[in-house]
């Protein structure tokens, strides 16, 4: 609050003083009068623009700088009260943070949603209008992305003092657009316009040196030393986001690095007229924030990735640096003051990177400098296949970043010295654990380098975790069982309930209270009323009411009609075999076979609904975009089918379109080979807002049926510890093909070419990995498959079974709230404690 008198020249002559008039700040002010007056202020003096003149994305402008004030408000003070506590910090390095809109979360997280909508509605305007004129950043593709995103919200509505890292990129992955059934992947320009969240620091660049070679040296205490004499110099400017907690006043940073030229522009090439040449280094050096995941599939390709993840790694790292050493002497208890969070292999150069740091650029010894690296770093691994743990050649390692070549192999020297004192000459052990992979093309696994220089490694599901002790990190678990934790994944229930099911939360609410937005477990409460004829009569219409939404949306972007009748039967994530979309393709095409076979058959409507990307250069995974939209053609064209079935295929899935998703589903599909999922994140979303699952003993899918009860999750399929033992007894795919008639008929159909206007050419490479390979076992689990879709049907048609099933599942999610597991790591891992903020009054 701020006063305001009256000035001395319109007091009257009276010897009585005014009174003093209070006002709310229009900066913080949070009454709808004060929000409305600073909405138009900012739509005049921010957009410069009339309100005759406005649109729908000058209202949204206006909207975003008035709620990102009361952010500022908050961050300032959070990062002063930080910094004069000294507390401990934690920070999250990912290359992905798929962040979703801001403006709803952000108006969800301080509590002002109805307000807005109030606001808005008194000046004619809707609000879910002006949440629609923004981008989704393109800063992640899918759950790892994701998963990060929902750890920054769960930090700060924990209060948790915590920093995001990561990179600023330009066009994020690629928009995706179908065209004739196939991928076609375009820019996404999500910065044309700008973007209000964000404030950019240019005083806090930090330079990223690239390239070149190393200099042996003795400094003057006559200590040897290393000097890094880069080929070239990029700069790293970071942009800042902020991130609010839920109705708390802790707003973290998002600080995200932008790649440009050290020096932008070569005036002697351009005054000798190489226009070219002029710009060379700006073009250069940009590239390295461009693009999200770009192809690898070339030298140059995998050059330009490397660069990436040292690019945002190095800068990080840099930027914690100097943040410690404005209030410390000297780094001796950096690790007292900083939890890096490394999500993934991606950041995993960062043991180097803090060594090179600490020895080249801050003179510490090495045994200090590694002791200090430990204690500070901590790794999540994400996967279970050897071919996704990154590996990078020693020969690129040596030409891009020669100096951390030399540490890691003196890491690795060291390190095996202690693996065979402790276990004399075991060269199996020897070969296994070591940073460097022997070979024609030697490489260094990047997982590796992190298990060794992390003091933490944790998986992100039970199962997860217990494969990664037994088989993909066997030997280090072997080595260091103490380092290894589980943190089963979360999600956030602000944005993926609260903001995404207002409906449904609206009906949570007034039972529970809301509290449970808070405490997840408190959903509990809910299964009293599994037996309340009006409750379950509005859990019903709620989901009716989100299923016409999304219909409404596939209408508008498809032009396709769907049944809302009709049952939800969605799988929406990256496209990938091992995620068995084409499994849920084979139903589709047995379901037509029995039409087609008797065209009165009783078959229960259904709308299969797919979403997701698959890499640009993934050729089996855009073949099974291609077939999911072949088969559509087919199915929603055959007037035998009359309605009963419909496939659709979403175009480029992104959180925004997930948050109208998710609600509208009935059945989940979580149908991943066993042993092969990490986690996932997307069945839990699904569960929360009372969607059943059908899916494998997979990743979370098993603690999720632990929680919700098994006979409310529909399970098929083999089991990890099946699906080893018959691969180690010979797998024949083609056998299941020759013994099952109708499975026969699904893959003739698929050969025949009735999805591809008759060319037997087009799908061959998926049938043939079907018949002769199926390393994702999707024969062996077939029949099991299409059991369990029949009870899926069985059930569906007994809407008040269903109904108390999908309640009991929204009421027993409490253990995937993302603020489980931050807690967790908190307590177990980071060693962090909460920082209440306060306010001035």
């Amino acid at each position: 609050m701020i006063k305001k008198t009256t000035s001395g020249l319109f007091r009257n002559n009276s010897a009585k003083e005014e009174p003093t008039i209070r006002v709310e700040d229009d900066r913080t002010g949070m009454s709808s009068e004060t929000l409305k007056r600073a909405f138009l202020d900012n739509l005049f003096y921010i957009q410069g623009i009339n309100r005759s003149d406005a649109s729908n994305y000058d209202y949204y402008v206006a909207l975003a700088y008035t709620i990102r004030d009361r952010l500022l408000h908050r961050f300032l003070k959070t990062t002063d009260t930080y910094k004069k506590n000294r507390t401990k910090i934690v920070c999250y390095l990912s290359a992905e943070f798929l962040m979703g809109r801001h403006l709803g979360n952000n108006l969800v997280n301080l509590d002002i949603y109805q307000e807005i909508e109030e606001v808005l509605k008194e000046l004619g305007l809707d609000l879910e209008e002006l949440l629609e004129q923004e981008p989704d950043p393109g800063l992640g593709n899918g759950g790892l992305g994701r998963l990060a995103a929902c750890f920054l919200d769960s930090l700060a509505s924990l209060e948790i003092p915590a920093i995001g890292y990561g990179i600023r990129y330009e066009f994020g992955i690629f928009y995706q657009l179908i065209r004739d059934g196939w991928q076609a992947e375009i820019p996404d320009n999500w910065l044309r316009f700008g973007n209000p969240w964000e404030l950019p620091r240019p005083d806090e660049t930090v330079e990223i040196k690239l390239g070149g070679h190393t200099q042996g040296y003795h400094d003057s205490k006559g200590q040897y030393r290393v000097s890094w004499i880069p080929d070239r110099t990029v700069v790293a400017i970071p942009h800042d986001t902020p991130v609010p907690g839920y109705k708390t006043n802790t707003v973290n940073p998002l600080r995200l690095w932008k790649a440009e030229a050290s020096e932008a522009f070569n005036f002697e090439a351009f005054n000798a007229g190489n226009y070219d040449r002029a710009v060379e280094e700006k073009i250069n050096s940009e590239t390295i924030s461009k693009v999200l995941y770009p192809n690898d599939n070339t030298p140059a390709g995998k050059e330009l990735r490397l660069a990436q993840q040292y690019f945002f790694v190095s800068a990080s790292l840099q930027d914690l640096i100097r943040l410690h050493l404005r209030n410390n002497t000297s780094l001796d208890n950096f690790h007292e003051r900083f939890a890096i969070q490394l999500n993934d292999t991606h950041p995993a150069i960062a043991v180097a990177e803090l060594m090179r740091l600490l020895i080249d650029e801050h003179g510490m010894e090495w045994t200090q400098a590694w002791d200090i690296t430990q204690k500070t770093l901590s790794y999540t691994n994400h996967t279970l296949m050897p071919e996704a743990l990154e590996k990078w050649s020693v020969n690129l390692m040596e030409k891009l970043l020669p100096r951390h070549m030399e540490i890691i192999y003196h890491i690795n020297h060291l390190f095996l010295e202690n693996v065979r004192s402790w276990y004399h000459e075991n060269h199996e052990i020897i070969d296994q654990v070591s940073l460097i992979e022997e070979g024609e093309d030697k490489k260094v696994r990047m997982a590796h380098l992190a298990c060794v220089g992390s003091h933490a490694i944790n998986g992100v599901a039970a199962l997860h975790t217990e494969l990664l002790k037994q088989d993909t990190l066997r030997a280090f678990a072997f080595l260091w069982p103490e380092k290894f934790f589980n943190k089963t994944n979360g999600v956030t229930p602000r944005r993926w309930i609260l903001l995404s099911n207002p409906l449904l939360s609206k009906l949570i609410t007034s039972k529970i209270g809301d509290g449970w937005l808070k405490d997840l477990n408190q959903m509990r409460q809910l299964e009293k009323f599994v037996d309340d004829a009006q409750f379950c009569s509005e859990w019903r219409e709620i989901k009716k009411a989100n299923k016409q939404r999304l219909a409404e949306h596939i209408f508008k972007k498809l032009g396709i009609e769907v049944d809302v009748n009709s049952i939800f039967d969605v799988q929406v994530k990256r496209i990938h075999e091992y995620k068995r979309q084409h499994l849920m393709v084979l139903h589709i095409i047995d379901l037509y076979n029995r039409i087609k076979r008797n065209p009165d058959a009783d078959i229960y409507p259904r709308t299969f609904i797919f979403g997701g990307k698959a890499a640009p250069g993934y050729f089996m995974a855009k073949l099974i975009i291609k077939l999911v939209n072949s088969v559509a053609e087919v199915v929603n064209s055959d007037p035998d089918v009359r309605g009963r079935l419909k496939v659709i295929f979403l175009p480029n899935f992104n959180v925004s379109l997930g948050q109208k998703i998710y609600p509208a589903a009935d059945l989940s599909e979580q149908v991943s080979t066993a042993g092969k999922e990490a986690s996932g994140t997307g069945n839990m979303k699904f569960a929360m807002n009372g969607a059943l699952t059908i899916g494998t003993l997979d990743g979370a899918n098993i603690e999720i049926r632990e929680e919700a009860g098994a006979e409310n999750f529909f399970l098929f399929g083999l089991t990890a510890e099946e699906v080893y033992r018959r691969k180690a007894e010979g797998y024949n795919p083609h056998s299941y093909y020759e013994q099952n008639q109708e499975l026969r008929d699904v893959i003739d159909r698929i050969k025949d070419g009735t999805f591809s206007h008759g060319n037997t050419e087009l799908f061959k490479p998926i049938v043939d990995q079907l018949l002769y390979d199926d390393p994702y076992m999707l024969m062996a689990d077939y029949h099991s498959y299409i059991e369990c879709q029949k009870q899926v049907a069985i059930t569906y048609r007994d809407q008040e079974k269903w109904t108390r099933m999908a309640i009991l599942n929204s009421a027993r999610m409490g253990k995937f709230s993302s603020d489980r597991t931050i807690k967790e790591y908190c307590d177990e891992i980071w060693k962090v404690s909460s920082v209440k903020i306060k306010l001035e009054s």
